[in-house]
């Protein structure tokens, strides 16, 4: 935060085309707009090297998931095209490549994010091995706001 305002210089949230993400996309977006802050959007593409094939489907699996990741990302920048304008935020939409957690501590890093926001994961694994929005709040590095 600077001295010469009262609330955040940078919200970052962690986007990913699901629908708690998307929420926490608008919420995101209305807090940059009553803070008149400037908002980075990230989303973040799994690492393809990571994307095993399923045995004997020759890479399918790998290719779908790429292909998915292409479509989310599309819908992302339209979504901001068309959007984004209207609303009178200074927004900007990152994509990164790798481990979600590290990249977007990174993003928020290179930002100056005063703010994390991130929607609430809903698998099962997650409850179990920790999702990402307790791993940023672990972190300890920014206030960090999870969207139901």
């Amino acid at each position: 935060m600077t001295m010469d305002r009262d609330g955040p210089g940078a919200i970052l949230v962690g986007i990913d085309g699901s629908t708690p993400s998307m929420r926490a996309a608008a919420y995101a977006v209305g807090m940059a707009r009553r803070q008149h802050c400037r908002l980075i959007a990230v989303y973040v593409r799994s690492l393809p090297s990571s994307l095993l094939p399923l045995a004997d489907t020759g890479g399918t699996a790998t290719v779908t998931t790429i292909d998915a990741q292409d479509a989310v990302e599309r819908e992302l920048r339209e979504a901001f095209q068309e959007y984004l304008p209207a609303l009178g935020v200074e927004a900007e939409l990152v994509i990164r490549t790798g481990d979600a957690f590290a990249e977007l501590i990174a993003a928020a890093g290179e930002a100056r994010a005063d703010a994390v926001i991130v929607g609430r994961s809903a698998g099962l694994l997650h409850r179990i091995a920790g999702s990402l929005a307790v791993k940023l709040v672990r972190c300890g590095r920014w206030p960090v706001t999870v969207v139901p």
